[in-house]
């Protein structure tokens, strides 16, 4: 098959909303996409005394197709199993060696089959952990206990990694809910180089530093061109305090150009302040982008209906609120922080949002989603998106302790799954 005519032939495969995978010998194979595909059998990492099953699932906090095989998909685990401790701001993390990776999946019929693990190391290829920072290295103030809580040391290229990249030459950039961190890895998932508001020749803007704990950078993308990384925190950051912003509905978009390392800032206003905030972002265009914004309920027999909304959102009209000194606070207006502005008073200061436009109501596309969480998205071809859900490991948290995680709508533990999405209007 020639150039012009494999390129013809993924062209209108995908103005079709059918992926298909296009041979260098004129063949055609489909590819075909379930209403959804589970991952098969994962493996069990620990059990606890009470008999709870913690298993290597957990990936699913965020989902990238590979940008050279259809069918196969690149998932992110997090930091790793852990629950509430019983000090202050502490948490138990069961599996302390517990190294977030990379899950390379392959659908078949409808199952994800685990064919590659891509471990996250550090720039001398030790293997990283989840393990909190320390403070000033992007430490959140948690404490990590052991399973005896016995209180474990910090680790300074600890990751809670939340959001993933994949570029064409086989790299990938991984955001975390700590610093938040940028990191750069190769194909290997060796450390290339690591951005935060901390350190180093390039950096990100001072006040990012003040996101609220396990709310960090929750999401990353890349513009089609590869020049621009595009990350949106989870949730309104903690500035000046939490009080300050209990009723805050803004949340920052950050852009970061890969060449010069100049960012700029967005605000993204989120539908209410009962959402948890937004899960995910990934590339439309080099200016509008797909935004998950969800709340962390389940669906549940005579309960209101949970929020997982989808959004297009586009940069092309926002202010730009980066702050020229870089100051802690960020931009100041009237005294006030962003974070602390009502809609009306970013009105009055000539400051416009991103503008955001509903795509799909998740819950109402599949009225049986039974997850928590929506947290990662892909667009497959404009009229088709797969999104995933992060099972945790399988493991939830009552009264400080392990639990097996059980789906209420279902009885069964919660497992990662791949969710496949048409959409009516292409995506444009």
């Amino acid at each position: 098959m020639t150039h012009n005519s494999l390129k013809s032939c993924l062209q209108i495969l995908a103005l079709a909303g059918i992926t298909l995978s296009c041979s260098t010998t004129d063949s055609v194979t489909p590819v075909s996409y379930p209403g959804k595909a589970t991952a098969a059998s994962p493996k069990i990492l620990f059990t606890t005394s009470a008999g709870v099953k913690i298993m290597n699932g957990g990936y699913g906090s965020a989902l990238v197709p590979d940008p050279k095989q259809e069918g196969v998909f690149y998932l992110l685990t997090d930091r790793g199993p852990n629950t509430d401790g019983p000090l202050t701001n502490s948490k138990v993390f069961p599996l302390a060696g517990f190294t977030p990776q990379i899950g390379k999946f392959k659908l078949e019929g409808d199952s994800l089959k685990l064919i590659q693990t891509i471990e996250l190391k550090d720039a001398s290829g030790n293997k990283m952990t989840g393990l909190p920072n320390p403070a000033g290295l992007g430490g959140t103030g948690e404490i990590a206990l052991d399973l005896n809580n016995v209180t474990l040391n910090s680790d300074p290229n600890g990751v809670d990694s939340e959001g993933l990249v994949v570029m064409k030459d086989g790299s990938f950039w991984v955001s975390d809910e700590y610093g938040p961190h940028i990191v750069h890895l190769d194909a290997t998932g060796k450390t290339i180089e690591k951005i935060n508001p901390f350190s180093g020749a390039r950096a990100l803007p001072k006040v990012l530093a003040k996101r609220k704990v396990n709310r960090g950078m929750e999401g990353l993308a890349i513009t089609p061109d590869e020049k621009t990384l595009v990350g949106i925190m989870q949730s309104p950051l903690i500035n000046p305090s939490a009080a300050a912003v209990k009723d805050s509905r803004v949340i920052r978009v950050v852009t970061l150009d890969i060449a010069s390392g100049t960012t700029k800032q967005y605000a993204y206003l989120m539908d209410n302040t009962s959402m948890t905030g937004a899960s995910e972002i990934t590339a439309i265009t080099n200016t509008t982008f797909l935004v998950i914004e969800r709340d962390g309920n389940y669906l549940e027999t005579g309960k209101t209906a949970p929020a997982k909304l989808i959004y297009k959102i586009d940069l092309s009209n926002a202010t730009d609120i980066s702050d020229a000194e870089n100051k802690d606070s960020g931009k100041l207006i009237n005294g006030k922080t962003i974070d602390q502005l009502s809609e009306t008073e970013l009105q009055t200061a000539g400051i416009k949002p991103v503008t955001k436009s509903l795509v799909a109501d998740v819950v109402k596309v599949i009225p049986t989603y039974p997850h928590d969480k929506v947290e990662g998205i892909a667009i497959i071809s404009p009229t088709l998106i797969a999104i995933s859900n992060d099972d945790d490991f399988g493991v939830t948290d009552v009264n400080k302790a392990f639990a097996q995680k059980i789906l209420p709508s279902t009885n069964t533990v919660d497992r990662n799954t791949i969710y496949f999405i048409k959409l009516s209007t292409p995506l444009k």
